[in-house]
């Protein structure tokens, strides 16, 4: 329930009126992107067993979305400003249905993780459009009535992932298990691209350059960051593992140099350098990369737990965990006005009760053990969706006010890229410690008192991110106050 934003100098003709009917496309396409990153948690188990995945490919078809749709999202941007956000939201549309179909017949773990990438690729090029288009086509009221309508759909694409996609997984539609979570997309697909004609066409004014080499650089960088983290586990550690992560951080300190390069030779670089050294903003890319860390992890986590471990089919697994999702977007229409009353202090007060839920919520489940009753859980998981809430939409408009104006549009695509390798980054750290707290569980627990323990151990991580959220954000009040 993430969101993005793209920020360059847009040109369009004069619209008399505001394309609505081209809006509910654009809407129908986020609310696909997003129905599709999270949808995936309550077919995982499903997928596991059907396809014999190990647990490094079940991080992988989670976080190779994530990460491939985190690290093209700028470029997904550019491409829409150079060659048209029509024909660019086409284009992605159009590559989305292609992928949903290839996941939905991946006969294979490894082909369903390709395909996921490929999705993920696909999703990158859709959404920055979505947010372009909105805000060269309407203006005013208009436009907070749109950016509104939008923000409610992403928050029901959460939700309807857990139900409808639980209900589509366990109904067993057409004898498809969970393959209909992706070959729904479909007819879904193939509409949008139709009923594009409805959407006014827009360039940038100025027709920015792309830096293939910086986006080549980033992407192989941050693959050789995850991929090790997600698939050492299961191999124990061999050397390549080491290898990747050593020329992971040399191929992003060379991607450095190289945005730095281009940048003095006066062309615009995928990721402005210098707005990492103005410490608040800094501060705030800290902020995000560990809240959203806390977010994909999280649902793969308790998914594992309550339907492997639980033995719950899909459907009840995800009506169970959908009021977390329900408190989310109670917290995202309040905290607005929080804010606007307590400023900054209303986000921390957010961060602290995230972090006291996610302490209850380990508790509870530790203290039960193999006789947790999943229902018991639903009062501290709207407390946790509740609280996340509360950070996560204030968050970015916090952390995009500390750059000036002009930097605003290259801010804001760092900020959305990693809030996708924050979470990518959280399923493979969770990984680690739920697989291994798995694998070192003695057998006398039974199957529920595995997942519980295991469950612990990774919900460890979320606790101890949550804490640092807290004392990252006291650091930042206390510098807003000094200043």
């Amino acid at each position: 329930m993430n969101t993005h934003s793209h920020q360059v100098c847009y040109a369009n003709s004069h619209i008399e009126r505001a394309p609505w009917r081209g809006l509910y496309v654009l809407l129908l396409a986020g609310f696909m992107t997003i129905f599709d990153l999270f949808v995936v948690n309550v077919a995982i188990p499903s997928m596991q067993r059907d396809l014999q995945a190990n647990f490094s490919q079940i991080g992988l078809i989670v976080a190779g979305y994530e990460l491939a749709f985190g690290s093209l999202l700028i470029t997904g941007g550019r491409l829409g400003d150079i060659f048209g956000r029509r024909r660019l939201f086409v284009i992605g549309m159009a590559g989305f249905t292609v992928a949903s179909l290839c996941c939905g017949v991946a006969p294979s773990a490894t082909l369903l993780v390709g395909a996921r990438v490929l999705q993920g690729f696909a999703a990158a090029l859709v959404f920055p459009q979505v947010y372009a288009l909105i805000r060269v086509n309407f203006k005013g009221d208009d436009s907070r009535r749109a950016f509104g309508l939008l923000g409610m759909t992403l928050g029901l694409a959460a939700i309807a992932a857990q139900v409808f996609g639980g209900w589509l997984v366990q109904g067993n539609v057409f004898g498809l298990g969970w393959r209909s979570i992706f070959l729904i997309n479909l007819p879904i697909g193939l509409l949008a691209m139709i009923a594009a004609r409805f959407i006014p066409e827009s360039y940038a004014q100025t027709r920015p350059n792309l830096d293939w080499l910086g986006v080549l650089l980033v992407s192989i960088g941050l693959s050789l960051l995850l991929v090790p983290l997600l698939e050492g586990p299961d191999l124990h550690w061999p050397v390549w593992c080491f290898a990747a992560l050593i020329g992971a951080g040399l191929i992003l300190v060379l991607f450095y140099y190289q945005q730095e390069h281009y940048r003095r030779a006066g062309l615009l670089p995928l990721v402005d350098m210098s707005l990492l050294f103005q410490t608040r903003f800094a501060l705030g890319v800290v902020l995000v990369l560990l809240v959203y860390s806390t977010s994909s992890s999280f649902f793969l986590s308790f998914a594992l737990l309550v339907q492997t471990g639980l033995g719950l089919d899909p459907f009840i697994a995800g009506s169970i965990f959908a009021p977390c999702s329900v408190g989310f977007v109670m917290a995202s229409l309040v905290a607005p006005k929080w804010v606007k009353q307590w400023h900054t202090q209303a986000i921390v007060v957010g961060a602290m009760l995230y972090a006291l839920s996610i302490g209850l919520l380990i508790i509870q489940v530790a203290l039960a053990g193999s006789a947790l009753v999943a229902v018991h859980l639903i009062p501290v998981l709207v407390v946790i969706g509740f609280g996340q809430g509360l950070i996560m939409t204030p968050l970015l408009n916090l952390v995009l006010g500390f750059v000036p104006t002009y930097q605003a549009g290259m801010a804001s695509g760092v900020v959305s890229t990693v809030q996708q390798v924050g979470a990518a980054l959280g399923v493979a750290v969770i990984g680690i410690l739920f697989n291994y707290a798995l694998s070192t569980a003695p057998d006398g627990t039974g199957l529920a008192g595995q997942y519980a323990s295991a469950f612990v151990s990774g919900m460890l991580y979320n606790f101890g991110a949550a804490l640092l959220v807290c004392v990252l954000l006291m650091r930042v009040v206390s510098a807003a106050r000094a200043d």
